[in-house]
């Protein structure tokens, strides 16, 4: 693990317990995720294993279960990864990187990444939605949720403790590119502007829903 990964596993250690607290029931709040998570999951209801990837406290997979699809959680880092577990005790959960995963070809009918690919560099985007291609069943299903835009925005303090997290910030145009590059097909492409200050961090939001080819 290169040491940008190793400081965004040990950071999101630090501040697993009080993340759980307030993200956790975060979808309560946004209609449109919610949404764009109801078309996902009857896309895929009955077609196999879907991973919620970078779960954090595993409320997306917690969605996507209630919604009748069989879900795993991966998370790089193991305070999350255990947060999860205690959350949602029927749903199984794993500490694992998109970069390199522990699984074999055609293992999962779909992957649900919502803000994980933020903390991925440019120069490795490819290299990640290439793995996670490869774990994918033919024609599955790849939804990517990220922060719009062409900056990186670097922290030193979150929720009340040091961490060492880099925020990547991309475009649906550099996104669908590198989706192509990685042998995907781009399905859908949805922006909004963010929820209300007490919901969410105040960025645009894009959703990517592409295929594998």
């Amino acid at each position: 693990m290169n040491q940008q990964r190793a400081e965004t596993q040990t950071s999101y250690d630090r501040i697993a317990d009080e993340y759980a607290r307030q993200i956790y029931g975060e979808l309560a709040g946004k209609p449109l995720d919610r949404a764009i998570l109801d078309r996902f999951a009857e896309r895929l209801r009955g077609r196999g294993v879907v991973c919620d990837m970078g779960c954090g406290p595993g409320q997306i997979g917690r969605y996507l279960a209630d919604r009748g699809l069989r879900v795993v959680g991966v998370d790089l880092s193991p305070g999350m990864v255990a947060q999860a577990a205690a959350l949602n005790p029927d749903v199984a959960f794993r500490v694992g990187d998109m970069t390199a995963l522990d699984e074999p070809d055609g293992a999962w009918a779909g992957i649900a990444a919502f803000y994980s690919i933020i903390h991925v560099p440019p120069g490795e985007i490819v290299a990640a939605l290439t793995e996670m291609r490869r774990v994918l069943q033919p024609d599955g299903l790849l939804l990517l949720a990220f922060h719009t835009g062409d900056e990186v925005v670097r922290s030193e303090e979150l929720m009340g403790q040091a961490v060492a997290l880099d925020f990547w910030f991309y475009t649906p145009e550099q996104m669908r590119r590198w989706l192509g590059e990685a042998g995907y097909g781009v399905e859908e492409i949805i922006e909004r502007e963010p929820y209300a200050p007490d919901v969410e961090h105040q960025s645009r939001r894009a959703y990517v829903l592409a295929r594998k080819l």
